[in-house]
């Protein structure tokens, strides 16, 4: 038997791809720090969106949502904490105005949570100082403050009022006189780890879209004409409508009543089938057809806060807390009376007061119209104990919901909080904290800025705070909301250290929700920019920024030493491949890790602690469903086939060539040589791609540029179509007799170029001078001229061709790529027809990486104008260039009310990192939903457990040997320590060991030490920085079962800590 390649594939996913760094600014920006206005003027009068700075939050919310927002006027009472934290978000999401009002002045327990006031602003006036802070957040939105108390006639001008640090009969004064007048009002506060939120949005509040999502669309099949129709959906995909739901529909054929139709309500029968009413009447369905989902606008009805408090509604923040709301509903009412009782908040951990303010809820209680039947006594205590406390991961939760319920109310996007939201964070205490309450001492400091933490945590836990030492990877929107938060919390601010890292620079379309970065940012690198706004905000967080990217080429930098001081690695990252780089790190060091993501209104919070709960690569998501590649190249019905055509066509036609050609002009023979062995069809391909980049179509003048952009546009949106009509016909029938251009099968047409159709011309405007720009031939931006020279072009006149082949499915495909291997022969004609490197000295070619965000590079202009064709070609409605830029550049919406929330979250899970949980019930992974609203939260899932003979372990064990042994040595040692029969090792890619590999290398390497065989078989020596080597092992027990046994951490130096490996 031969033996096995001495390289494996790895299982371990790819690194990240870096993005380029942009070295200059396309925008300049004045010396004065100008805010760069261009569609749309300052001090709320709105022309039109800008795209470029809203374009992500866009995708959200829509142009129509925006635009509503964008004539409203808000009102934000409370500037502490919670109402910095809202108005933040709203000023960048975008209103007309936001005006900022608080009568009170900075005090010192302001500081742990407003983190736009310094120790150098108490006693000022919060509104006042905060008011250019706010200002700076959107060049749009003109911030005001106002410090007299409200009055009815101020509140007129606005149309959403909230208030954040109220009294109760203010909010009911205040609220009884919105609701009359049809301002929009919410109130929203925390204390301490409980927080609420209140939305009254009047009488008759229309919802335009309930959830946000893309509308979705099923191809029809069949049509039943009965006293209720029922509509079949062709089998390849289920509808995915809901009963309920309203659809009209399009290209039916026969029944050509219900084309464009009024929404009718649907009752699903299954996946694939509905009844849509009486169809009785209509006429006889023939064929095809497209069902479309249509949003209904939906009116909601709100009481007013009076008549709410006495009958409340309420959205469960937590299901397994479910009678928790009835308790805080009552509990935040005897809190107002405490407060006016006492002129002031119950005291932190106090006795004496919980014991009144037991007293008083009981007394309260029992004549609320909203009474609680059975109070939870220790629920009350913790809230009692903690409510004059005040920290910003509360903050950003409660002011991430209320500053969405203030979107909501602008613009009637999305289902709005009905009416009561509570929520609490009750497990970030210490364990069991009503037994083992420490001196109230503890909980007690003056002049302090976390005094208002320390009044819910104590002072022994600020300090552990202080000396943590964390890792957020990410300096993006959910790095800029952690380092915010972990500044307030003052993590990292008394002998430990926060690093930060991310090689990417700042663009215009972050300033939407990476709050910490300004206009005059723009390209500055996010890390260093991220980390110098948190530490402002804080002078004493000790925070490192990195520009690095994490991988395995920065091993060197995170390496053991690195990673061994780190308490928690935070995640701040946008992509799979990194994240799944990161756990794998967290995994092997034993670190806890904190990871996040946002999708639109959607997000998630996951906490991995160590040796209790399954990593983040533990489970994953369903991997996208691909577009089928005949679907893609013959046969497209939707306009994400069409885009997805066009972005593959720029990667053929403006990148891989380019590719191609920058690796032949380096090295022909090793070039050559590679591509001869590729598979099937390929080489020819390859080597013909090759041909035409350097020889056959190398432009010299831009007017060659233009010459092939107008015979491409003839290729694809003309020919192709033609050829393709020619083996199918219109009236063609399948074996069947079913017709072939029927189902998903749309049957095309030629587009014929026409100089007075925009479309045609934008499409060789921008393919030539993406072509001369890919040749380094000036380009020629004048639309006219490129109009006129494509104009003067000579088009040969195309024939259909008989004897084409063109496949039907993806096997046909895939086996006429695969079919036969390359003809000697004629590779070898064909290498011999490309020019000589030294033919071509001095020859400029370069490929185009897609940028989709730089309006001005053309990338998206070719998209657009490419997809559109083909999209015409086959009756396909286009798509704008926002909607093109969302499919083709894969664009994650993204609005900074979500990762406010998140980030919440994920800090109150940092309090339980510190607090050293170790019970699985006191942490929770969260999935939000800001659109419907939902909340949901569950514990973590256990890590799995494994087992070989009667030893049990987890991902988070490994087998640990340290010394440099020889290859028998480790053998030996598991088969004589461990009962294990070790039959293969690998390290890395590399095969160390098999039963498959030659005798006699196999006995050769036996007397081999372990690192020598490394070094042989990877052909490179070990890094220096390399602490230890891991080794996958293939194992038998004593039975000669196969087994899964743990890996193998082979230290080459001495472990700084012996927790490193739980198994020896």
């Amino acid at each position: 038997m031969s033996s096995l390649p001495e390289t494996i594939w790895s299982h371990e996913s790819k690194s990240p791809s870096p993005k380029r760094r942009k070295i200059q600014s396309e925008t300049k920006l004045d010396s004065d720090r100008a805010h760069p206005l261009t569609t749309m003027e300052a001090n709320g009068s709105v022309h039109e969106i800008d795209e470029g700075l809203y374009s992500r939050q866009l995708y959200v919310l829509g142009h129509e949502a925006m635009k509503k927002m964008a004539s409203s006027n808000i009102l934000i009472s409370g500037l502490r904490g919670l109402g910095v934290e809202i108005a933040k978000n709203v000023v960048l999401g975008g209103v007309k105005s936001v005006t900022i009002h608080d009568t009170g002045n900075v005090e010192w327990s302001d500081l742990s949570s407003q983190f736009f006031v310094s120790e150098h602003d108490v006693g000022k006036n919060r509104a006042e100082v905060s008011e250019s802070h706010l200002s700076e957040l959107n060049p749009y939105v003109p911030v005001k403050s106002h410090t007299a108390p409200l009055t009815e006639s101020f509140l007129e001008q606005f149309q959403v009022v909230v208030l954040t640090e109220s009294s109760v009969e203010e909010q009911v004064r205040l609220g009884e006189y919105c609701h009359t007048m049809g301002i929009k009002f919410i109130m929203a506060e925390t204390k301490g780890l409980f927080g609420r939120v209140f939305c009254d949005f009047g009488d008759d509040f229309v919802v335009t879209d309930a959830n946000g999502e893309t509308p979705l669309s099923a191809m029809v099949s069949a049509v039943t004409k009965d006293s209720d129709g029922v509509v079949t959906c062709i089998d390849d995909q289920r509808h995915g409508f809901e009963t309920g739901d309203y659809v009209t529909f399009t290209e039916v054929k026969g029944m050509t009543e219900l084309n464009n139709c009024q929404p009718r309500q649907i009752r699903v029968l299954g996946p694939y089938t509905f009844s849509i009413g009486d169809t009785s009447a209509l006429s006889e369905y023939v064929r095809g057809g497209i069902a479309h989902q249509v949003k209904m606008p939906q009116t909601t009805h709100f009481k007013s806060m009076k008549a709410s408090m006495a009958s409340p509604d309420f959205v469960i923040s937590d299901f397994a807390k479910m009678e928790r709301p009835g308790v805080l509903h009552v509990a935040f009412e005897v809190l107002d009376r405490f407060r006016q009782g006492h002129q002031r908040l119950p005291r932190p951990w106090n006795e004496e007061d919980t014991n009144e303010f037991l007293r008083l809820f009981k007394e309260v209680n029992e004549g609320h119209p909203a009474r609680v039947e059975e109070a939870d006594e220790k629920l009350l205590k913790l809230f009692s104990f903690v409510c004059c406390g005040d920290v910003c991961p509360m903050q950003a939760v409660i002011g991430g919901i209320s500053a969405q319920e203030v979107m909501k109310a602008c613009s009637g996007k999305f289902q709005p909080i009905h009416q009561w939201f509570y929520f609490d964070a009750t497990e970030c205490l210490h364990t069991d904290p009503l037994s083992t309450k420490p001196p109230e001492t503890t909980f007690q400091s003056e002049q302090q800025r976390y005094q208002s933490q320390i009044a819910i945590f104590g002072k022994d836990f600020q300090d552990k705070l202080a000396r943590q030492n964390y890792f957020v990877v990410g300096a993006g929107a959910i790095g800029c909301e952690l380092l915010k938060n972990l500044s307030m919390m003052g993590v990292s601010c008394g002998g430990g250290t926060v690093y930060v890292t991310d090689m990417d620079t700042i663009e215009k379309s972050n300033l939407n929700r990476q709050f910490l970065f300004r206009p005059w940012d723009v390209q500055k690198v996010k890390s260093d920019v991220a980390a110098a706004a948190s530490k402002k905000m804080n002078p004493h967080f000790h925070v490192v920024a990195h520009q690095n990217r994490v991988g395995s080429e920065t091993e060197h930098v995170y390496d053991d030493g690195f990673f061994e001081k780190l308490d928690a690695v935070a995640n701040a990252l946008d992509n799979i491949d990194a994240r799944m780089y990161m756990d794998r790190r967290c995994v092997y060091y034993r670190k806890p890790l904190l990871e996040s993501g946002t999708l639109g209104t959607k997000g998630n919070v996951q906490v991995v602690i160590p040796h209790l709960t399954e990593s983040y690569s533990s489970s994953q998501d369903p991997p996208e469903k691909s577009i089928p590649i005949c679907t893609l190249k013959n046969f497209p019905n939707a306009i994400e086939h069409t885009l997805q055509w066009a972005r593959d066509m720029f990667e053929g036609v403006f990148t891989q060539p380019a590719d191609s050609a920058q690796q032949y002009l380096s090295d022909p023979q090793r070039y050559l040589e590679r591509t001869v062995k590729l598979g099937g069809s390929q080489p020819f391909e390859e080597l013909n791609t090759l041909k035409r980049a350097l020889v056959d179509e190398r432009p010299r003048l831009f007017e060659d540029c233009v010459n092939w952009a107008r015979k491409h546009f003839e290729a694809n949106f003309n020919n192709q179509i033609r050829q393709l009509l020619f083996n199918f016909p219109p009236d063609q029938l399948t074996s069947s007799g079913v017709p072939f251009w029927s189902g998903p099968k749309r049957c095309p047409h030629h587009v014929v170029f026409d100089v007075s159709i925009p479309l045609h011309v934008d499409y060789v405007f921008a393919a030539a001078n993406l072509k001369a720009e890919m040749y380094g031939i000036p380009q020629n931006r004048d639309r006219a001229a490129v109009s006129s020279m494509a104009s003067a072009v000579a088009v040969v006149e195309f024939t259909p061709r008989a004897g084409v082949t063109i496949p039907v499915n993806d096997a046909e495909a895939e086996a006429a790529s695969n079919d036969g291997n390359a003809d000697h022969d004629e590779l070898e004609t064909l290498v011999k027809s490309l020019p000589s490197v030294d033919q071509l000295a001095g020859t400029v070619i370069r490929p185009l990486s897609f940028e989709k965000d730089d309006d001005n590079n053309l990338h998206m202009d070719f998209i657009v104008a490419c997809s559109n064709l083909r999209a015409e070609n086959y009756d396909i409605p286009p798509a704008d260039k926002h909607k093109s830029k969302l499919i083709a550049g894969r664009i994650i919406p993204a609005i900074a009310t979500t990762t406010s929330l998140v980030v919440g979250l994920v800090c109150l899970e940092l309090y339980k990192l510190v607090q050293g949980h170790m019970k699985l019930e006191m942490y929770k992974n969260g999935f939000v939903n800001l659109a419907l609203p939902f909340f949901g939260f569950s514990e973590p899932i256990l890590a799995p457990k494994k087992k070989y003979g009667e030893t049990e372990w987890t991902l988070w064990d490994c087998f640990n040997v340290t010394g440099d042994i020889t290859l028998q040595e480790f053998l030996d040692h598991f088969k004589n320590e461990h009962g294990l029969q070790v039959s293969m090792v690998t390290q890395g890619v590399c095969i160390i060991f098999s039963p498959f590999m030659a005798k006699e290398k196999a006995q050769s390497r036996l007397a081999m030490k372990m690192t020598d065989i490394v070094e042989e078989v990877s052909k490179k020596k070990i890094p220096s920085h390399e602490g230890a080597l891991v080794f996958e092992i293939c194992c038998e027990d004593e039975e000669g079962e196969d087994i899964d046994v743990p890996y193998v951490r082979y230290a080459l130096k001495k472990p700084q800590r012996s927790s490193a490996c739980s198994l020896s």
